[in-house]
């Protein structure tokens, strides 16, 4: 099969492409599998072993394989038909959530099975931007690149209001053998979606350059592009120093706002609600020119709230920080993909995702490190600090981010 070719379907119709439909369909169960997942592993671990550092090595663990493969993940991606891997990804992810479904019904189900499970979904995260967000730009064009991430983005977002939510709601009905079960079905939808999908790149032979030589031209490019710097330099201080805080909701929640299961999943909900509020706006009113501004804007304000949170005398309080930590994260992730998509040359698109992933993943880091200084100060000082720390990380590296928000 050949490439098929971007269609002249209006921008604000993005969902009359047959392909851009299944590709966000794929998206939105996964991501919202994802956070219906964290949610529930996390109060599981948390109520089985009362240590932070346990909750934000789990997610911790989720984040690693981008570290480890997210650049050989991209560079190979090149020699793959996209299409079917995808479709092993989503296969992946449903058998893992399948086993860890029956082993808890059995009870059975320890902390070091879903740590497992957590490292090898984490493997299956890595291929989200080389893989289908790829295959999104091809479909849509780079044209309708931001609204299509808008979308993406958006119902992302959107089901991080839904997922923490009805994780917290089976959590605390069914037990986590619920909790995994509906993510075996949600699996089985994006399967079907996956399969139905007509778009096919051409691989590239084996014979082409090796996947070792495709990384290292990835970074050098990423090196002599000035935008490329500027954009992932963000990433790594985004994900160091900000998103680790969401490993910490579940366990301020329960120790300092006394909130249950429902309470909790209620509450992480928030930074959805904002997320897709957010995302909406974007894309109706965000313009070429501004895409930069709102990516280091979302991030500082994002980084602001932390404290805020942490300090937080009350649910309601908590909530509303968290409703802006999502409308200022909307403007980051829908920004990281699509300035990252139009700065690479099309043919190394792949690798510069796969630097993307690994940029990502180096926020392990801050998992490990806000897990161990939960651990000796609590967990709402930790936060705090964190928010703190990257806010003096922006600063300090300004000179290599300013290009881009110029």
């Amino acid at each position: 099969m050949t490439v098929t070719t971007v269609s002249a379907t209006p921008r604000a119709w993005l969902f009359g492409e047959a392909d851009f439909r299944r590709l966000w369909v794929v998206g939105v169960v996964v991501f919202a599998v994802r956070w219906l997942e964290m949610l529930a592993v996390a109060v599981f671990a948390y109520q089985r072993t009362g240590s932070p550092f346990i909750v934000a090595l789990l997610t911790m663990l989720r984040m690693l394989p981008m570290a480890l493969f997210g650049a050989v993940v991209g560079a190979l991606a090149e020699r793959l038909e996209r299409r079917t891997a995808l479709i092993v990804v989503v296969v992946t992810m449903l058998s893992s959530s399948l086993v860890l479904a029956l082993l808890a019904w059995s009870n059975m189900l320890e902390v070091w099975h879903v740590a497992l499970a957590s490292f090898v979904n984490g493997i299956a995260w890595t291929t989200d931007n080389p893989v289908r967000r790829t295959m999104i730009g091809e479909v849509v064009g780079p044209e309708r690149m931001s609204a299509a991430m808008s979308l993406d983005v958006g119902t992302n977002n959107a089901s991080r209001m839904l997922g923490p939510t009805v994780g917290g709601v089976l959590l605390a009905t069914f037990g986590i053998g619920g909790a995994f079960a509906v993510s075996v079905a949600c699996y089985l939808v994006a399967v079907a979606a996956a399969i139905r999908i007509h778009h096919c790149n051409t691989a590239r032979p084996a014979g082409a350059a090796s996947v070792i030589a495709r990384m290292i031209e990835g970074f050098l490019l990423v090196r002599h592009d000035r935008r490329l710097i500027g954009t992932l330099v963000i990433t790594v201080i985004y994900n160091t120093f900000g998103w680790p805080f969401t490993s910490m909701i579940p366990v301020i929640g329960q120790d300092n706002l006394h909130l249950g299961a429902v309470g909790i999943g209620l509450l992480a909900s928030m930074d959805g609600v904002g997320a897709f509020c957010g995302a909406i706006l974007i894309a109706f009113w965000a313009k070429p020119a501004t895409f930069a501004r709102f990516y280091v804007g979302g991030v500082f304000v994002y980084l602001l709230m932390l404290p805020m949170f942490a300090l937080a005398p009350d649910a309601p309080f908590a909530g509303t920080v968290l409703l802006i930590t999502g409308l200022a994260n909307a403007g980051f992730s829908i920004m990281q993909a699509t300035l990252v998509f139009l700065a690479a040359p099309p043919e190394m698109r792949s690798r510069i995702f796969g630097v993307l992933s690994v940029c990502i993943g180096i926020g392990m880091i801050g998992f490990i490190s806000l897990g161990v200084l939960a651990g000796l100060i609590g967990a709402a000082w930790a936060t705090a600090t964190s928010g703190a720390a990257g806010i003096a990380a922006m600063v300090l590296t300004r000179r290599w981010w300013r290009a881009i928000a110029a």
